[in-house]
């Protein structure tokens, strides 16, 4: 699988909300020209390519074992805040990692948030997402 093609300014202020532009943070990592180098990045770029719509960065960046065959984003749903809440292992040196966040929507009037603990491990030398709680 390959990132597909979405729409991205990269000069423009990264979705994940680490300070840094696009082109500087998540943007490459959905390129797939760098691998993010740990599970906290990674967990960041997912929540990007939520909130610009990149469907298939979000299936490679899956874990093979429990990845869905296909995924529908709703495309009502605008994601626009995330909050890293906090991280257990995950770094470059690790096999495994846990981050837990809390990630704001909006759809229409609406608004509400997710908050879920992931599990992230490494494979074939990446970072994917295996599972989550949400609570």
């Amino acid at each position: 699988m390959t990132s597909e093609s979405v729409n991205r300014d990269v000069s423009e202020r990264c979705p994940c909300l680490s300070g840094l532009v696009l082109g500087d943070c998540c943007g490459p990592v959905l390129a797939g020209e760098r691998a993010a180098p740990t599970a906290e990045a990674l967990m960041r770029s997912r929540f990007t390519a939520f909130a610009l719509g990149d469907r298939n960065h979000l299936l490679v960046s899956w874990h093979p074992d429990t990845r869905p065959a296909t995924l529908d984003l709703d495309e009502s749903m605008r994601w626009y805040r995330l909050d890293i809440d906090s991280t257990q292992a995950g770094s470059p040196f690790d096999a495994d990692g846990e981050v837990t966040f809390t990630a704001y929507y909006r759809r229409g009037a609406e608004r509400g948030f997710l908050h879920e603990r992931s599990r992230f491990t490494r494979s074939d030398g990446r970072w994917v997402y295996v599972d989550g709680v949400v609570g």
